[in-house]
């Protein structure tokens, strides 16, 4: 997502032909409201940006690590946590860029510019479809449990991946008219931001941004509701401690997807509102957006390192082989200790 890559400029309102009645040429340096960058907002996101990386790539390394290395065949909902920890991982590890971008000014050229987006975007994308993966997944072993369904389902949940990641991988596309430019003529500062060249830049955004809130929101949240609501019902009329259990996970899930994402994509579509209706423009408003933007990004990219807290250190199962994991390195690391210790007393009393 481009918007933590550019702090001067959300608005290419200045570059803009208003057509009415008659033709407006905006010109940039008639109009009183400039903004400039906070030096103490951007260092906050920055840091905030760190911790976030520094969160989520352990978190992320430790599920991918503990389902790989398990010996038993995976559930396709450990197939779709497992492909989810990656995107959640490559998105962070853009991070520490943006950080940097924050305070020095987009410095790693154009080509760095078009690759980050599309990765930070194309994970976008698929972290969130892999969350809509598993509320099906989840859905289907507790409504419609059947021995013979969960082969079918083991089968196909690897294909399901690669569909997933193509069909991210296509929406991030638009990604790639990113590029590096110097917006204010007063600054040295470059930023990567979206520069469409081609057509009418408004309905580019438009339509790129429609894609974003059907399928990075609106679509995989409605998918996770239904499912999540019927799954839900049913374990409301089971017995044992099991449902409970479940039950907070999955409220747990829905709560953080919400918390993180709601309110980037209702910031989202008001930017994109005031864009479409140019007499809704305001230097207030433009300032409220673009710190709203900016607060709403870093909450939404702070899902990434949720991920693993809520679908992998809350499973009992989970915690039962991080500890396995744990116990069996530190049985290696005592016996590499032990044939090295050993190695050295007899060394000496060769000696």
């Amino acid at each position: 997502m481009s918007i933590i890559i550019n702090p001067e400029d959300f608005w290419d309102l200045l570059n803009q032909t208003i057509h009415t009645n008659d033709t407006l040429v905006v010109n940039p340096k008639t109009l009183s409201c400039q903004i400039k960058p906070d030096p103490t907002v951007a260092v906050t996101l920055c840091l905030i940006l760190i911790v976030i990386f520094l969160l989520a790539i352990p978190g992320n390394l430790l599920v991918v690590l503990v389902i790989g290395t398990s010996k038993q065949a995976l559930t396709p909902s450990n197939v779709y946590l497992f492909h989810l920890t990656i995107a959640d991982g490559l998105m962070a590890l853009t991070l520490p860029f943006w950080a940097i971008a924050l305070i020095q000014g987009w410095i790693f050229g154009d080509f760095m510019c078009k690759f980050l987006n599309l990765v930070i975007e194309a994970n976008f994308y698929t972290s969130i479809l892999f969350l809509a993966c598993i509320s099906i997944d989840r859905y289907l072993v507790i409504v419609h449990a059947s021995e013979s369904l969960r082969s079918r389902q083991r089968m196909g949940s690897w294909l399901l991946c690669a569909a997933v990641w193509a069909f991210g991988w296509a929406l991030a596309l638009p990604a790639l008219f990113n590029d590096v430019s110097k917006r204010d003529s007063e600054s040295e500062r470059m930023t990567c931001s979206e520069n469409f060249d081609i057509g009418s830049a408004s309905t580019w955004r438009l339509a790129t941004r429609v894609f974003r809130h059907i399928f990075g929101f609106f679509l995989p949240l409605g998918v996770m509701i239904t499912c999540y609501s019927i799954t839900i019902a049913r374990l409301l009329h089971t017995r044992g401690f099991q449902k409970h259990r479940a039950m907070k996970v999955i409220i747990a899930v829905v709560i953080a997807f919400l918390l993180c994402w709601t309110p980037y994509h209702v910031t989202m579509v008001v930017d994109t509102v005031l864009r479409v209706d140019l007499k809704l423009f305001d230097c207030a408003v433009r300032r409220s957006v673009e710190m709203a933007l900016l607060i709403t990004n870093s909450l939404a990219l702070l899902h990434s390192c949720i991920n693993p807290v809520l679908y992998a250190f809350v499973a009992e199962k989970f915690r039962r082989k991080m500890l396995l994991l744990l116990q069996r390195k530190v049985r290696q690391e005592r016996m590499v200790s032990r044939s090295t210790s050993q190695t050295s007393e007899g060394n000496r009393t060769v000696l």
